[in-house]
C-alpha cells in the first residue's frame, strides 16, 4: 500500500471515529435518562391537570329513565317496557358477608387494599378502545361503579380517562362498604333486574338476605355477561363458561380466606329458576319483544342499553297479519283442545312464524298460548326436528349438483325410484331401510309422487345418491342452522334440529328462485342520542334458480295431489311440504304462496319443558300430522293474511329436467291419505294403480330410470335401530318406521 493509500484509509478511519462519537454523545446515559423523567413528568403533570379538571359529577339520572316503546310496521303500539327501574336498593348490612366477599372474589380480588383504579387493566382498556376491539374487562369494583352511577357506558378514551379520576376521588371520598354497596345495587344482572335485591327475586325468587354462598357466586358471575350467562336461555357454550366463573370465584374466595375448602367442597352450583316474564307482556306480545331483543343485540343494542330507556323500536311485523295468525291457532287449534282435562291437550305447544320472501322481514309470529304461562318460543326454539320438511332440501341438492341414480340416470322429477318400503338403500357404507308411513310399498314411482306422498324409501336412496355431505351443504346454504347434524342416510328424514324461524328462512330462500333469505323482525331502533340501522342481511344466491324453481315445481303438487291437501284452495297459488317425526314428537307444515311463506308446527312437551312427549291423541284425533292442525292452521292464516287470496302464481321460468307428470286421476289416489292417516292399518298389498305397481318396466310418462331396481325387501332381523326412526311399533323388525317422516 503507498503512502497516499495509507493516508486515505487513515482519513476514512478518523470520520467514521467522529461519527461513533457523535451518536454516542447523542445518546449518552444521562441524556436518555433525563428524557425518561421528563417523560413521566410531562405525564404527571397532564394527569394532574386532569385531576384537577375532573370533578365527581352528579348520579346519572335513573329517575328521569323513559320507558321503551315497540311498535308494529304500520307505527301503533304493540308494547311499552322499562316504566322506571327494577331496582330495589338495599343496606349492605342486609347482603350476607359471604355473598359480599362472592362478589369481590369475582370481580376485583384486591378491592379491599386498592386505591380504586386498575392502571393495568386501564392501560389496557384504553389501548383496546383506541385499536376498536370494544369493551374490556380489567377495571376495578370501584371504577364499575363509578361508570354505572356517574358516567355512561361508552367505550370511548375519554369516559375512560374520566372514569379513573372519579374512581381515584371517590375512593378517598367513600369507604369501601359504601363503594360496594353502591356496585351490587346499581349493576345489571340480565332479566331486567338491576341492583342484588331485583336479582334475587328475577333468579332465585328470595330476598337478597337469603342468598347463600353458591346464588351470590352465581350472581357475582353474571355480571361479566348477563345475557350470554342466564342459565334458562344460555348456549352451551355459556352454561359451560358460567359454570366456570361460578367455580373460579368461589376457588378465589378460598384464596383470599373468605371460604374454606371443606366449606367449598360441598357447594353446589346453584341453578336460577325459570324468569318470569314482565307485566304487560301477556298473549303473544312477550314472544315479539323477545325476538326483537335477540336480534338488538346483535345490532349492537344490548341490554344496558335497553334498560337506560328511551329508545322507540319498530318492528317487521304486520298488525292484521299477526292478528290473523293468532285467529288462525285459535279457530283451527286452541278451540279444540282440552288443555285442563287431556293430559295429552296440555302438553301440545303450537309455533309459527310467516315471512316476506322478497324482504325476509318476520310479518307474523306465533311463539305459544301466552307469554305469561309458558316462556320459551315456540316460534324460535331449535329443540325439536324438522321431520319430512327436510326432503325439499335432498331434491335440491340432488339438482344443484345434477346427481344420478345407481344406474346413472340423472335425478329429476321424473326420475322413477323405487317405492318398497323397509328397502336397504345402495351405495352407503352406512346400512339404512326405513318403513314408508302405514308400511306401505309404492314400487316403481316417480320422484314428483314420492314427494307428493313423502316416501321414505325414496329419499333415503336419493340422499346417498346425491350423498349426505352434498345435502347437508345445500341444506346449511339454504339456511338449516344445526351445522353438527351428522352426514348419514337417516338425516334425509329431518333429524337435525331447527325452528320455524330457520325453517321459514330455508323456504322462503326456495319462494325466493334460490335467492337466500334471512328472516328478520327489527325494521328500525331510535334514541334520542342515537340511531341504530340494522344490518341488512345479505342476498347472494344460495342455489341456482332452477334449483329451487323444481323444487317449488314439486312442492306444489304436494298440496295439489298429496299429503299437502288440507291447504289447497283455489284463491292462492301454493307449494308446501309435511312433517311428523320420531314418535310423533313434533308435526310441521312448511308452505308459500308467491307473497307469503310460513312454517307452523306442533310440538309435544312434557314436564315443563325438560322432555319431548308424544302429540298422537292431539283433540282426541289420533296421530297428529303434518297434514293435520298444521296444515289447517298454515290454510286458515294464509287465506286471512292475503286479504281473501291472490292472483299471484308462481313465476317458474327455469324448472329442470322435463315437466312434472300429470296429477294422478281419482284412482290413482287412496281413498285414504297414505302419508298422514289418523290410524295406520299396514298392509302387504297397497291399493295402487297397475302403472304404480312393482314391475320391471314402469309406465310413467318418464324414460324408466330406476334406482336400484325393484326388489322385495329382505328380512334382516337385528338390524339396529337407525338416527330419526321409531323403535317400532308391535309387529315391526327393529329399525322400521311406521310414523316417521309423512
Amino acid at each position: 500500500m503507498g503512502r497516499a493509500d495509507a493516508r486515505r484509509a487513515q482519513a476514512q478511519e478518523s470520520r467514521r471515529a467522529a461519527k461513533s462519537g457523535g451518536i454516542r454523545r447523542l445518546f449518552t446515559w444521562k441524556k436518555l435518562l433525563g428524557t425518561f423523567f421528563g417523560i413521566v413528568l410531562l405525564g404527571m403533570g397532564a394527569f394532574g391537570a386532569l385531576y384537577l379538571y375532573v370533578d365527581v359529577p352528579a348520579a346519572n339520572a335513573m329517575a328521569e329513565r323513559q320507558s321503551n316503546v315497540y311498535k308494529y310496521s304500520d307505527g301503533t303500539v304493540l308494547a311499552r317496557t322499562g316504566k322506571g327501574v327494577n331496582r330495589q336498593i338495599v343496606d349492605l348490612d342486609e347482603v350476607p358477608k359471604k355473598v359480599q366477599h362472592a362478589f369481590v372474589a369475582a370481580e376485583n380480588k384486591t378491592f379491599y387494599k386498592d386505591q380504586g383504579v386498575d392502571l393495568k387493566g386501564t392501560t389496557r382498556g384504553l389501548l383496546n378502545t383506541v385499536s376498536g376491539k370494544g369493551k374490556q374487562g380489567g377495571s376495578t369494583i370501584t371504577q364499575q361503579y363509578v361508570k354505572n352511577y356517574y358516567l355512561t357506558q361508552d367505550p370511548t378514551v375519554s369516559r375512560k380517562l374520566k372514569e379513573l379520576v372519579i374512581s381515584l376521588k371517590i375512593d378517598q371520598q367513600l369507604s369501601k362498604d359504601q363503594i360496594l354497596a353502591g356496585y351490587i345495587n346499581t349493576a345489571y344482572y340480565g332479566r331486567g333486574a338491576s341492583g342484588i335485591q331485583a336479582a334475587a327475586q328475577a333468579y332465585y325468587g328470595i330476598d337478597a338476605k337469603d342468598l347463600n354462598v353458591s346464588q351470590g357466586a352465581y350472581l357475582a358471575s353474571l355480571l361479566q355477561a348477563p345475557s350470554q350467562y342466564d342459565w334458562n336461555s344460555a348456549t352451551p357454550t355459556g352454561k359451560k363458561l358460567v359454570k366456570e366463573r361460578w367455580a373460579y370465584t368461589l376457588r378465589n374466595m378460598v384464596e383470599m380466606d373468605w371460604l374454606t375448602e371443606a366449606e367449598k367442597a360441598k357447594l353446589k352450583f346453584a341453578y336460577p329458576q325459570k324468569p318470569k316474564p314482565a307485566a304487560g307482556m301477556e298473549g303473544q306480545t312477550g314472544y315479539l319483544v323477545e325476538a326483537a331483543n335477540k336480534e338488538l343485540e346483535k345490532q349492537g343494542v344490548s341490554a344496558e342499553d335497553r334498560e337506560a330507556g328511551g329508545w322507540t323500536f319498530t318492528l317487521t311485523v304486520d298488525k292484521k297479519r299477526q292478528q290473523a295468525l293468532e285467529k288462525a291457532v285459535d279457530d283451527q287449534l286452541e278451540s279444540k283442545l282440552d288443555r285442563e282435562g287431556s293430559k295429552v291437550d296440555a302438553t301440545v305447544q303450537a309455533g309459527a312464524t310467516s315471512v316476506d320472501p322478497k324482504t325476509g322481514k318476520v310479518v307474523a309470529l306465533y311463539g305459544g298460548e301466552d307469554y305469561i304461562k309458558h316462556y320459551i318460543s315456540n316460534a324460535t326454539r331449535q329443540d325439536y326436528q324438522p321431520a319430512s320438511t327436510f326432503k325439499p332440501l335432498v331434491l335440491a341438492a340432488a339438482l344443484e349438483n345434477e346427481s344420478t341414480t345407481q344406474d346413472g340416470s340423472l335425478i329429476g322429477l321424473n326420475t322413477i325410484y323405487d317405492g318398497t318400503s323397509k328397502r336397504p338403500v345402495v351405495g352407503s357404507d352406512t346400512p339404512f331401510s326405513p318403513q314408508n308411513q302405514d308400511d306401505r310399498s309404492y314400487g316403481p314411482i316417480s320422484v314428483q309422487k314420492a314427494m307428493n306422498s313423502s316416501v321414505n324409501s325414496v329419499f333415503a336412496q336419493m340422499i346417498v345418491d346425491v350423498t349426505p355431505a352434498k345435502a347437508k351443504e345445500t341444506a346449511l346454504a339454504l339456511g338449516v342452522p344445526d351445522k353438527n347434524f351428522p352426514e348419514r342416510p337417516a338425516v334425509t328424514l329431518g333429524t337435525m334440529n331447527a325452528s320455524t324461524w330457520d325453517m321459514a328462512g330455508v323456504y322462503a330462500t326456495l319462494d325466493n328462485h334460490g335467492q337466500k333469505v334471512t328472516p328478520h323482525i327489527l325494521q328500525s331502533a331510535e334514541h334520542r342520542d342515537r340511531t341504530v340501522n340494522p344490518e341488512k342481511p345479505k342476498r347472494e344466491q344460495a342455489i341456482s334458480r332452477a334449483s329451487a324453481d323444481t323444487v317449488t315445481k314439486a312442492l306444489t303438487g304436494v298440496v295439489d295431489a298429496g299429503s299437502g291437501g288440507a291447504a289447497n284452495s283455489p284463491a292462492y297459488d301454493a307449494a308446501a311440504k309435511t312433517g311428523t317425526s320420531e314418535n310423533n314428537k313434533s308435526a310441521w307444515f312448511a308452505g308459500y304462496t308467491p307473497e307469503l311463506t310460513t312454517v307452523v308446527a306442533l310440538f309435544g312437551e312434557g314436564d315443563g319443558g325438560r322432555k319431548q312427549v308424544s302429540l298422537t291423541g292431539t283433540a282426541n284425533s289420533g296421530r297428529a300430522s303434518g297434514s293435520g292442525f298444521p296444515a289447517r292452521i298454515w290454510a286458515d292464516y294464509t287465506l286471512g293474511a292475503l286479504g281473501g287470496g291472490s292472483d299471484k302464481t308462481f313465476d317458474l321460468q327455469d324448472v329442470e329436467r322435463g315437466e312434472v307428470p300429470a296429477p294422478p286421476t281419482p284412482s290413482d289416489t287412496p281413498s285414504e291419505e297414505p302419508t298422514e292417516p289418523e290410524e295406520p292399518t299396514p298392509s302387504d298389498t297397497p291399493s295402487e294403480t297397475p302403472s304404480e305397481t312393482p314391475s320391471e318396466t314402469p309406465t310413467t310418462p318418464a324414460p324408466p330410470t330406476i334406482s336400484p331396481p325393484a326388489t322385495t325387501p329382505p328380512t334382516t332381523p337385528g338390524l339396529p335401530p337407525q338416527p330419526g326412526e321409531d323403535d317400532g311399533q308391535p309387529g315391526e323388525r327393529p329399525g322400521g318406521n311406521g310414523l316417521l317422516g309423512q
